[in-house]
């Protein structure tokens, strides 16, 4: 696969603290790399840098293949851990606010049904937030990241409050989004078995300051359903990589 985004040796200092400290990594076209780590490990302050929010304190973020080496307004997409949504604005009007900030009134009604029905809410384009469940605002949140067509996608734990059911069934909306658009994902969680599940790749990260512990290539099969969570290559990995978590946070790790 080919390189999309690199980032090199990127540091981040708040007042008193560094937050991330040596954080070298590329992701593929069509890649989904998962960041795993404690809290306050600086996973989401990574999230930030990429999606230029702020600044690295040293090191250096490259965008390869892009307009001139940096992406385009709309060319990353971001999912928060809360949905953020407007509560005035309906499913519609909720998905369609990143195209008017960027004056892409224009954009065909289409591609917003479209992307309402890849999520799971056809039939609900009329509701107000406060009528959907979480799990329904967290599609109407991931439909909202995806409506400029971004090539990056940057999620910061956004399933972490859904019960378990709606978790891996919006994981499942998620790797059937990426084949179809051929997204770059960069995807922030807690989870173990959640990340095994669903990426390419996964780093795991040292508590504060944040350094890469350990990084994983996933075996899995190119199309995963739900049945290769009871695979016995899912467990050994998910093994693998919660031993690597369990070292990173300097405790013994019980097999």
């Amino acid at each position: 696969m080919t390189a999309l985004l690199r980032l090199d040796s990127i540091a981040k200092d708040f007042p008193g603290v560094r937050a991330l400290d040596g954080i070298t990594f590329e992701a593929a076209r069509g890649e989904l790399v998962a960041l795993l780590g404690p809290s306050g490990c600086g996973k989401s302050t990574l999230l930030r840098l990429v999606a230029g929010l702020d600044a690295p304190s040293a090191g250096a973020i490259s965008w390869l293949g892009l307009n001139e080496g940096r992406p385009a307004p709309g060319e990353v997409g971001f999912v928060f851990q809360e949905p953020t949504l407007m509560p005035w604005a309906n499913v519609i009007d909720n998905i369609a606010l990143p195209l008017r900030l960027l004056r892409r009134e224009g954009s065909p009604q289409g591609a917003i049904e479209d992307l309402i029905a890849a999520v799971g809410l056809k039939g609900f384009e009329a509701a107000l937030p406060r009528t959907l469940s979480g799990g329904m605002k967290m599609r109407v949140s991931l439909a909202r990241a995806l409506s400029t067509t971004p090539s990056v996608l940057l999620l910061d734990e956004p399933f972490g409050a859904l019960d378990e059911i709606t978790r891996n069934a919006l994981n499942d909306a998620l790797l059937k989004l990426r084949s179809e658009r051929v997204l770059t994902i960069l995807f922030v969680t807690h989870s173990v078995v959640e990340s095994v599940y669903l990426a390419n790749r996964v780093i795991v990260f040292s508590p504060r300051p944040g350094r890469i512990a350990q990084s994983f290539t996933i075996e899995a099969p190119q199309d995963r359903t739900q049945g290769f969570r009871f695979t016995q290559a899912y467990t050994e990995q998910c093994r693998a990589v919660s031993a690597a978590l369990t070292r990173a946070m300097g405790a013994r790790h019980v097999a």
